[in-house]
């Protein structure tokens, strides 16, 4: 048979070289221009806020992984690659299989070394990048801290399932990857070199590829024994039990035992490979090979299966017992519900609730009542901005936010919120770059207002301001008011200029007039220095903005204020942490500082469910106002944390909050960076709240996990199930609710985080939760259940029952009309002494107008099945309880707890008298079209009051328009009057 010449491979013209090579150095001088000042931008942000320690640690700790991982895998697969072609044979048996091959070994012959260091560069740089990514588990493998916890299973610390595990786990990936890539490398080369020869008649394997590819499987295979090894522990995290996780009855009495016998057999296969070095008969690692095969399928799957089907699953609730006692016991735990109190609650009441017992709580009652909250924070935004903005570059969360302050000796809790700087509310002509980085560079102000009381008379609805307006004044003192740091502020500033220059930043309206200002230069320590051409330069690359090497704004004593949302400092300042969605403020000695809850959380907790952490966290108000947390696997969280952010100069301040292993390792790691609880104020101490996120995280354990009996946990037995959110039109979890208020048992009010519970796929409520906030019990929560056959109504039956009412539709279609919305407030859950729950729920009204707002109209309170409704909270507790039911609520001397209907008159000005107007004509006193405009107006001003008396809104709306109508009127006439000759 005749040969054919080998065809040549196509190669490159010199020009296209050329071409292809500037191209690649262009790419790669960018990617490293833009790595190297996105580096140097996080160390001076980490030199700025005193945290390089975590700056260093992670880089070096990155780069370390990513050297030992491309050197081994990117050198190991490159010998492989080498050896392969090293003892290529010398001759090889001509045929078509090998003509066919000569073209590829004539073009790599020639670039060998280039091929073999391009081979082991790729992949060392693959490897390296897949490495450097898993430095937090190789920094808490080496910081590992033990739990002081044993597994019940394996007698082993809960360190090295948390800890060590993960660790070991990623070596043996790394492992199993180097070997394979080797192996396919090696199996490569012979091939094209001669080595192997798959369809030349004769000897397939030469010697050298013989020895070679048997140590490379052998080490797999061991490398496999390893892992069945590993696999026993990873037993714990078993999710064939169904409705728990960890290791169940099939788990620890079939697939265990099946592992051991596999370690042994993958262990004997692995020696057969190894011994075909010498031993040169396929047929034993073959049979081998085999083996393995058969008994991973048959003692690895075939029998665990038989096991559960046959044994378990006809007395599973049985069989399953011992093992789901673990898993409650570890998902406690691991969610930090081991000391929850639950309290049988309102037993007596279930049947017929005591209204008579209640009445007397009522009257009794100076706690929880009076504390009511009435003021929505997921609502009334709007209202905060049309009271409380003052100019357009200021503006509010849309989500604002509760705390507690003690002033005269009475603990209250307030409505509170920051006026931030609000960069989108800038006009068009205010809106360069100028004006944006350089002066509209900070807000200005604290806002709060009691969350009890609303205002009456003239301005009737509206959140009563004790602290605000600017300069801020009220009964919470502000030192430094400004604030550089917000929730809002998610773009750069550069503030700051020389000793004597004209102030550049927009400080406050001069006198609260809408046209002077006053200006300001910022002095604080915050902000990265950007004085020199070479920062410039940087920030201006890192930016993309040639403005910071033109403009005169940026000087020598200029700063850049970068990464200004606090939750995101805290995120960069701590990567090692999850960040709560929802900052707040407060002052704490005269200044604004943020406050934010970090959490430390593991995925390797054994025993415990796992959930996903963006979900579990998530519900109707998440996105609107908050941050949603990653969407991670985890089984395991603590409150770790606090932190603060200073608002003015963005100082970033971590507490060690709660004694937990898994922050104990990142200390190690970090050492310094956290700081001791003790180190905190008594009033700083004094505003911290019990976390959202995490309070969601374990209502929705809870579900399930609040049952101790084991059989009953696996019938699913008294099962729970969180509430839709009744006021918003969404099938997502109601939020829990922030409110001060006294819970059973306890002999004053307390702060605390609220949700109450349903039966599972049913409306009606089953339990209440709630995590205390006061500093002497943080941490304590307590669970009502209520009785198994209970006829409370849960929070959809109340919203329904509210809406459906006689007395309450009328109004909700008045409200709802082309003029306004009616907007339901937070629906809250009260427990009255040992009686039963209370709901109460705030009604605003909205203006459909520009600029409309919510203001409060009505309270709607339930009890059992009894509706109260009326214009404020005292009247409809009289409605539901009877006469003095609501003497409890009405505790403020200044302010009306809701709208005054007696002070709807002073709305509405007095009508004006009719000008003096001459028969057949007119003087200086007026005009016929001035009398026919008077008329009009007192008409408007009476139609006005009607309809604010019998609350038509619809009616208000179009007297409003008729009253501008006539006012306008009146004064063309009055200007014609003025104009004409005899005037």
């Amino acid at each position: 048979m005749a040969m054919r010449p080998p065809v040549p491979v196509p190669t490159l013209s010199r020009r296209a070289k050329l071409v292809i090579g500037v191209v690649a150095v262009l790419l790669v001088l960018f990617t490293v221009i833009g790595t190297l000042t996105n580096v140097y931008v996080d160390y001076l942000w980490f030199d700025e806020t005193g945290f390089t320690e975590v700056f260093w640690t992670e880089i070096q700790t990155r780069a370390l992984l990513f050297a030992v991982a491309a050197v081994a895998t990117g050198g190991l697969v490159a010998l492989a690659v080498y050896l392969a072609y090293r003892f290529r044979p010398t001759f090889r048996p001509m045929s078509l299989e090998q003509q066919n091959l000569e073209r590829y070994r004539q073009s790599v012959e020639p670039r060998r070394k280039l091929v073999l260091a391009g081979i082991g560069v790729v992949l060392g740089l693959f490897a390296g990048i897949t490495a450097q990514g898993s430095w937090q588990t190789w920094l808490t493998y080496r910081n590992s801290t033990d739990f002081g916890t044993v597994d019940p299973q394996f007698g082993l610390d809960i360190s090295f399932f948390v800890f060590d595990y993960p660790f070991y786990r990623l070596l043996l990936g790394f492992g199993f990857a180097i070997v394979l890539l080797s192996l396919i490398g090696s199996v490569l080369t012979h091939y094209v070199f001669g080595g192997l020869r798959l369809q030349t008649p004769g000897q397939k394997l030469t010697g050298a590829a013989r020895v070679q590819l048997s140590v490379l499987v052998g080490a797999f295979v061991a490398l496999k024994a390893i892992a069945y090894w590993l696999d026993r522990y990873e037993l714990v995290y078993s999710n064939r039990g169904d409705v728990y996780t960890g290791a169940s009855y099939t788990d620890l009495n079939a697939l265990l035992p099946a592992k051991n016998i596999l370690v042994v057999v993958a262990a004997i296969c692995a020696i057969a490979f190894f011994a075909n070095i010498l031993v040169r008969n396929t047929l034993l690692p073959a049979a081998a090979l085999v083996l393995l095969l058969a008994s991973s399928l048959v003692i690895g799957v075939a029998y665990p299966a038989i096991v559960q089907q046959f044994v378990v699953n006809p007395s599973a609730n049985q069989r399953e017992a011992p093992y789901i006692e673990r898993a409650i016991e570890a998902t406690r735990d691991a969610y930090g519900l081991a000391d929850v109190e639950y309290v049988d609650y309102a037993q007596d009441t279930a049947g017929d609730p005591n209204v008579g017992a209640v009445l007397s709580e009522l009257r009794n009652d100076d706690q929880t009542i009076p504390n009511a909250r009435l003021l929505d924070p997921n609502v009334l935004s709007d209202t905060f901005t049309a009271r409380q903005q003052i100019r357009n570059v200021y503006g509010f969360p849309e989500k604002l936010d509760i705390d507690r302050y003690t002033i005269d000796d009475q603990t209250q809790d307030y409505v509170v919120a920051v006026r931030e700087l609000n960069s989108d509310g800038l006009s068009e002509n205010q809106d360069s770059w100028i004006n944006r980085h350089t002066v509209y560079t900070h807000g200005n102000g604290f806002v709060a207002a009691p969350a009890n009381q609303v205002t009456a008379g003239r301005e009737g609805g509206e959140p009563n301001f004790t602290t605000g307006n600017l300069p801020t004044t009220g009964n919470i003192p502000v030192d430094q008011s400004r604030v550089y740091y917000g929730e809002l502020m998610n773009d750069y500033s550069v503030v700051g200029a020389p000793e004597g220059a004209e102030p550049r930043e927009f400080d406050q309206p001069e006198g609260g007039s809408d046209e002077g200002q006053i200006n300001n230069t910022y002095d604080g320590a915050g902000g990265i220095a950007a004085g020199s051409f070479f920062r410039q330069l940087t920030f201006a690359i890192f930016y993309r903005e040639r403005n910071f090497l033109l403009s005169e704004a940026v000087n020598e004593e200029s700063k850049v204020l970068h990464i200004r949302n606090p939750r995101d400092r805290v995120q960069k300042a701590a990567p090692f942490l999850e960040v709560d969605g929802d900052p707040y403020p407060a002052v704490i000695d005269g200044r604004i500082v943020w406050i934010l809850d970090g959490y430390t959380t593991s995925d390797s907790y054994p025993y415990a469910e796992q959930m996903e952490l963006g979900e579990a966290a998530t519900d109707a108000l998440t996105g609107t106002g908050t941050t949603a947390l990653p969407n991670e696997t985890f089984n395991y969280i603590r409150n770790s944390v606090k932190a603060t952010v200073d608002a003015y100069d963005g100082s970033v301040t971590l507490y060690e909050w709660e004694s937990d292993p898994v922050l104990q390792t990142y200390m190690q790691a970090f050492p310094g960076v956290v700081e001791s609880r003790d180190s905190m104020s008594a009033e700083l101490e004094s505003h911290m709240r019990y976390p959202e996120d995490l309070f969601k995280v374990q209502r929705e354990i809870l579900t399930r996990y609040h049952v101790d009996d084991p059989v009953d946990f696996y019938n699913q037995n008294d099962r729970w199930q969180i509430p839709d959110d009744p006021t918003q039109d969404t099938t997502q979890d109601q939020p829990p609710y922030y409110i001060l208020a006294q819970r059973p048992g306890d002999e004053e009010a307390s702060f605390q985080l609220t949700s109450p519970m349903n039966a599972f796929e049913r409306q009606n409520l089953s339990a209440f939760i709630s995590a205390s906030s006061a500093p002497e019990t943080y941490g304590e929560i307590q669970v009502l259940q209520l009785p198994g056959n209970t006829p409370f109504r849960g929070p959809g039956q109340v919203q329904n029952a509210f809406e459906t009412n006689n007395l309450i539709r009328p109004d909700l279609t008045l409200f709802n009309s082309d003029s306004s919305t009616a907007v339901f407030g937070n629906l809250l859950t009260l427990p009255i002494g040992d009686e039963g729950l209370l709901y109460v729920e705030p009604l605003y009204v909205r203006s459909s107008g520009e600029g409309g707002f919510p203001l409060l109209q009505k309270v709607l309170v339930n009890f059992g099945d009894r509706i109260g409704y009326a214009n404020t909270l005292s009247e409809a507790l009289d409605q539901v309880f009877g006469a003095g039911a609501g003497e409890s609520a009405t505790d403020s001397d200044d302010v009306a707890d809701t709208v005054d209907e007696d002070a709807t008159p002073d709305v509405v000005p007095e009508p004006v008298p009719d000008p003096e107007v001459p028969v057949g004509g007119g003087d200086a006193n007026g005009t016929p079209e001035m009398a026919d405009a008077v008329s009009d107006i007192n008409a408007a001003l009476e139609a006005l009051r009607t309809a604010q008396q019998g609350g038509d809104f619809a009616g208000q709306g179009a007297a409003l328009e008729d009253l501008q109508v006539a006012v306008e009127t009146y004064q063309a006439a009055q200007a014609a009057a003025e104009a004409s000759p005899g005037g």
